[in-house]
């Protein structure tokens, strides 16, 4: 006898929007718009301020790749230290996971560059050609110079804003008052000049014209966030037996006499979502989890005398269950968001320790190649070392070298080497033995290199020493 099989929770993706469809976003007011523009402000400051930022005498972030190494205020990384960039995308995607699995698409809806600048840009089509109705009129009224005119104006805007992203966005790379003063005097380098246009392009064309065409073909986030979603993901939800069956009426309607729910039909949500879609047929690929939809449901039921919530964030169960807030803020604490918190915060406090705990010194030894070894004239054997000491602090260090591992090993030549901030040093180490204290092979020993001033801050290489 085999036993049933339990039943599979199976999230019905709708067909996608028209892609030939223009979507124009009504503007609305409320709780949710507020944030929106709250995180629209903060990541510009801080994607635009902190180029601008000084920082002991140089900018506080900028990733010099010429000189290859990066500067994150006190924090001196170089290529060696490209662990740390791993470490980064990975705590990135952990964060997305653990915010995924408790409130769905937060980072699209409110902090995603594309929605920050398709709502940037959003705002500044209302200024020059008005809210949606006079913007479709617009688009659909033939060419005549005023039309030319007020397109021109948008677009200049546009491109005036995408050309400023790609000269911030290239001022982490290239310093950006160095990099501005070239460009004011037209003599910024091809490749500074390429990056800028490249984004300030991708800018303009996917905040202008792509919009919600990326968030539904392009960016792969959309096309398996709902691998991390299940009944207890706080999402952006239409509640079916309340405003169903749906249908137009006037104010003072008994709406429970007339046989219909709360929603009335206005279609205002579905005006001012950015991807066009209609939130009351359910769980969608298209929804950003901006929020713009509750805020437009909340205002039409004030109006209508309704009490709020018709749309809202809420969970699968909780809409079914009717669930009180509390239990819903008590499922959010269930397994798997746990373990994604544990995990993040495991990775987040190592890597912090790791970086506070990192010292201020690198140190490569490479063996000369054009020689295993030879004999001095006192009959000593000598073996040639290229040291190489990197100064990942911003003040100028002394290192004295100390070698040990081998009888009567020492150097040919005072070992010490100074090197400025912030930079490399080189030396030509000359280690030797006396004749007859060690047996021919090759031997290990070890180079300690040790800041002059502070005894503390050394690091210690193994190496080899060859006797023929």
């Amino acid at each position: 006898m085999s036993l049933p099989r339990p039943a599979r929770r199976v999230i019905e993706i709708k067909p996608v929007i028209d892609p030939d469809a223009k979507v124009y976003p009504r503007s609305i007011q409320g709780v949710f718009q507020r944030w929106r523009w709250g995180f629209v402000w903060l990541t510009q400051l801080v994607f635009y301020g902190l180029c601008w930022l000084p920082w002991n005498g140089r900018q506080a972030i900028l990733f010099d790749l010429e000189a290859r190494r990066a500067y994150l205020f006190d924090l001196v990384l170089w290529p060696q230290d490209a662990i740390y960039l791993a470490l980064l995308l990975i705590l990135c995607a952990l964060a997305l996971f653990l915010f995924t699995t408790v409130a769905g698409r937060l980072w699209c809806g409110y902090s995603c560059p594309q929605t920050v600048y398709t709502e940037l840009f959003l705002w500044i089509e209302k200024l020059v050609e008005g809210d949606r109705p006079r913007r479709i009129k617009l688009d659909a009224a033939p060419w005549s110079p005023r039309k030319l005119r007020i397109k021109a104006t948008k677009h200049a805007l546009w491109l005036l804003v995408g050309l400023w992203t790609g000269i911030s966005f290239v001022g982490y790379f290239t310093p950006i008052r160095e990099l501005t003063h070239n460009l004011a005097t037209l003599s910024l380098g091809p490749w500074e000049s390429f990056w800028v246009l490249f984004y300030g392009f991708a800018t303009y064309g996917n905040a202008g014209f792509l919009r919600e065409q990326m968030c539904i073909y392009i960016c792969p986030y959309a096309q398996f966030q709902f691998v991390m979603f299940d009944r207890d993901t706080l999402l952006i939800a239409y509640d079916k037996e309340r405003g169903e069956p749906r249908g137009s009426r006037a104010k003072e309607v008994d709406a429970k006499a007339a046989g219909l729910g709360d929603c009335i039909d206005c279609s205002i949500c579905v005006q001012v979502c950015p991807t066009g879609i209609d939130i009351r047929n359910g769980l969608q690929l298209e929804c950003i989890g901006c929020a713009a939809c509750i805020d437009a449901c909340d205002q039409v039921m004030d109006k209508m005398n309704y009490p709020r919530g018709l749309i809202r964030y809420a969970t699968e169960n909780a809409v079914q269950e009717r669930l009180p807030r509390r239990d819903i803020i008590r499922r959010a604490l269930r397994p798997r968001v746990l373990t994604y918190l544990l995990i993040f915060l495991t990775a987040t406090s190592a890597t912090a320790w790791s970086l506070l705990t990192r010292p201020p010194l690198k140190v490569d030894i490479i063996r000369d190649r054009t020689t295993l070894s030879r004999e001095a004239a006192d009959g000593s054997i000598e073996n040639v070392f290229r040291l190489r000491v990197i100064n990942a602090s911003e003040q100028a260090h002394s290192y004295t070298v100390r070698a040990d591992g081998l009888p009567t090993l020492s150097f040919a030549q005072p070992a010490q080497i100074s090197v400025g901030p912030a930079a490399t040093g080189d030396a030509t180490l000359i280690l030797k033995v006396d004749p007859g204290a060690v047996r021919m092979g090759t031997h290990p020993i070890r180079l300690t290199v040790t800041d002059a001033t502070d005894p503390g801050v050394s690091r210690t290489e193994a190496t080899k020493f060859f006797v023929p």
